[in-house]
């Protein structure tokens, strides 16, 4: 069975010569995780390198309750993002993300929930299926890098009458 089949029907599991049998959303999200963190030390030992030090945010970001929902139309406000996922459990938070000059959507957002099992279930049931027409992606949310945000804004550089010449 390959990986890519796993993904189109996720409840469905093959074992050698056996027929698919059903496992719940539980087991294929344990399934996916270690799937993943197997390939991360397949990786890293491949390359005779210490683990990446981001081994330990991975994981916990796994095991988060708080998802990255990308590629949302413009349309989605906060209350339609909140109705799509709430069939997964409790949602206690869905945001999408506005640019803060124009307050028109920048296309993602986030969604929080009460516990990391529905997190996990609508991840797995949710990534790559239609909001509004647009097909959206899922994953943990990461938090953001500490320190200075670098790029965008003015630079004060090259602009007229700078004296570069």
């Amino acid at each position: 069975m390959t990986p890519l089949s796993l993904y189109q029907n996720p409840f469905l599991v093959s074992h050698r010569r056996e027929k698919k049998k059903p496992c719940s959303p539980q087991a294929f999200i344990t399934m996916a995780f270690c799937n993943k963190l197997g390939n991360i030390l397949r990786q890293s030992a491949a390359q005779n390198k210490q683990l990446p030090s981001s081994m330990l945010n991975y994981v916990r970001c796994m095991s988060s309750s708080k998802l990255f929902v990308g590629g949302l139309s413009y349309g989605v406000d906060d209350q339609s993002l909140r109705d799509a996922f709430s069939n997964f459990g409790d949602v206690v938070e869905a945001r999408v993300i506005t640019d803060r000059d124009t307050g028109r959507s920048r296309g993602f957002g986030f969604v929080n929930f009460t516990s990391n099992e529905s997190a996990g279930s609508a991840l797995a049931a949710m990534d790559g299926q239609e909001i509004n027409g647009r097909s959206v992606r899922v994953s943990y949310a990461t938090d953001r890098a500490s320190g200075p945000r670098t790029g965008g804004g003015y630079q004060g550089n090259g602009g007229y009458g700078d004296s570069a010449y």
